[in-house]
């Protein structure tokens, strides 16, 4: 039994996790939006929501602790620059999800997250 699991396994080892949420929060920031199935964009969001609530602080120390998630440099520089502006009024809630319907594939529901425009 998973009592007090927190959050999905997503069919996949804790090292494979991390490196999803990490590449796909990445993107995110990069591209303001990515397409993935519902269950991870639900597993994304607070990690991506955490990261950006941690880059409105903009000291050297959140720089820090975010670029050990955050690996590419454009995608740290845009989150504590342009992202972390964009958001600095906003107490949270920084990204939505909105389902696309069944991947044609193997009908898995599909997602697309995204950072809201302010």
């Amino acid at each position: 039994m998973r009592h007090q699991a927190k959050g999905r396994q997503l069919s996949r080892t804790s090292e494979h996790r991390r490196a999803l949420l990490r590449n796909m929060a990445t993107s995110l920031f990069l591209h303001g939006s990515i397409t993935t199935t519902v269950a991870k964009a639900k597993e994304l969001r607070p990690y991506a929501e955490k990261l950006i609530t941690q880059s409105r602080k903009k000291t050297l120390h959140a720089r820090r602790l975010a670029a050990a998630k955050v690996r590419e440099r454009e995608a740290l520089a845009k989150l504590f620059g342009e992202i972390s502006d964009r958001f600095a009024a906003r107490p949270g809630g920084y990204t939505r999800i909105l389902k696309l319907g069944h991947r044609p594939g193997d009908g898995a529901e599909m997602a697309r997250i995204e950072l809201l425009p302010e």
